[in-house]
């Protein structure tokens, strides 16, 4: 009988995953002066060697320029904004010796040469860093930021301070209980206040580690010295499709973690699915599976909501039916309507057939 129902067990999970598919042109900290000016981080011979252009904005690529979502698991990221590709090599310095994943953060509204001309104090880039409230907007997001401990952010010294698209990125996502490493590229001044006037962008409970600055001439070791000095763990990365018997959870290609000890309710209605799911829930599952046509998405979302396990610990899917795939971002609404909950973790095709995607 043991047997059996791990076969079955076996077979439907399989079926669940195959359902749910210093900057070149770094602004000086001179804090004296009332204009921001070039510096000069790399000799023009250096320059000319590297290919690199202080006053010409890079062109991003595409692996992870603006992305919405990373593929990997890894518990790291190393988030950086880079106009000139100083900060880009250290942040790749920095993902390849931890294992982290990369994210790049590119402004919505490129800069241009005359919006980095720091000797202009009309420039864009100075009007920005004279603004404490300029939030420059970002394009693309880190869809799964929930999934990293340790955040590398990197970006260039500014008139003495990060660029305030760098206080756009820390706002845009909740990153409590996360710990934060600064870094920073110029030609001659430290991190200094750079980072400490970003802890207050962030909740409390932000653990913010000493950061570091590096010159245009950092070499690779440098930056591999620094992280090793850190001494934290190594990413821990883990395959799309991969059980982890410890968590209960198997890895899905979205990244997020699905629970792999659930209870199905087709069938159950009213008191017998919120009894059902209490017992799931204190047995220590984790996953509900409902559907539309199982007409008990009302009674699950009750049972979810009346439980004292945190709603993120739950993994919820519900199922669309083929007369709802033509409408099916307002069948998703009315789902969670009926449910009352925010979010659904999956949302699979029921029944579907030949080309219904």
């Amino acid at each position: 009988m043991k047997r059996l129902i791990a076969l079955f067990l076996s077979v439907y999970m399989t079926s669940m995953l195959a359902a749910c598919s210093s900057e070149g042109a770094e602004l000086s900290s001179d804090t004296e002066s009332s204009t921001v000016s070039i510096t000069d981080s790399q000799t023009e011979a250096e320059r000319e060697t590297k290919g690199t252009d202080i006053d010409a904005p890079e062109e991003n690529g595409d692996e992870t320029t603006g992305s919405d979502s990373i593929s990997s698991s890894s518990n790291i990221l190393v988030a950086y904004f880079s106009c000139t590709g100083t900060t880009e090599q250290i942040a790749g310095w920095i993902a390849e010796e931890t294992e982290a994943d990369i994210y790049e953060i590119v402004p919505e509204t490129p800069y241009t040469e005359d919006d980095l001309n720091y000797n202009d104090s009309s420039s864009r880039a100075n009007q920005e860093q004279a603004d404490s409230s300029a939030r420059p907007a970002i394009s693309g997001s880190v869809e799964n930021i929930e999934q990293y401990d340790v955040i590398f952010l990197g970006y260039p010294i500014w008139h003495g301070q990060a660029p305030r698209i760098i206080s756009t990125f820390l706002e845009s996502f909740d990153l409590s209980d996360v710990t934060i490493i600064p870094f920073c590229t110029s030609h001659s001044s430290g991190i200094g206040s750079s980072a400490e006037n970003l802890h207050s962008l962030c909740a409390d409970t932000v653990t913010w580690m000493d950061g570091r600055r590096f010159s245009g001439d950092a070499t690779e070791n440098d930056v591999v010295e620094w992280v090793e000095s850190l001494e934290l763990p190594k990413s821990e990365v883990r395959n799309v499709g991969e059980f982890d018997f410890e968590t209960k959870t198997v890895l899905l290609n979205s990244g997020y973690e699905m629970p792999i000890m659930g209870l199905g309710t087709y069938s159950l209605t009213d008191e017998e699915c919120a009894v059902s799911i209490a017992a799931l829930l204190e047995a220590g599952g984790r996953l509900i599976d409902t559907a539309y046509m199982y007409g008990n998405e009302a009674a699950v979302g009750q049972a979810i909501r009346d439980s004292d396990v945190p709603r993120e610990e739950i993994f919820v899917i519900t199922k669309l039916y083929p007369n709802q795939y033509s409408y099916a971002a307002d069948a998703i609404d009315e789902a969670l309507e009926k449910m009352g909950l925010d979010y659904i973790d999956m949302i699979l095709l029921h029944h579907p057939g030949h080309g219904d995607v």
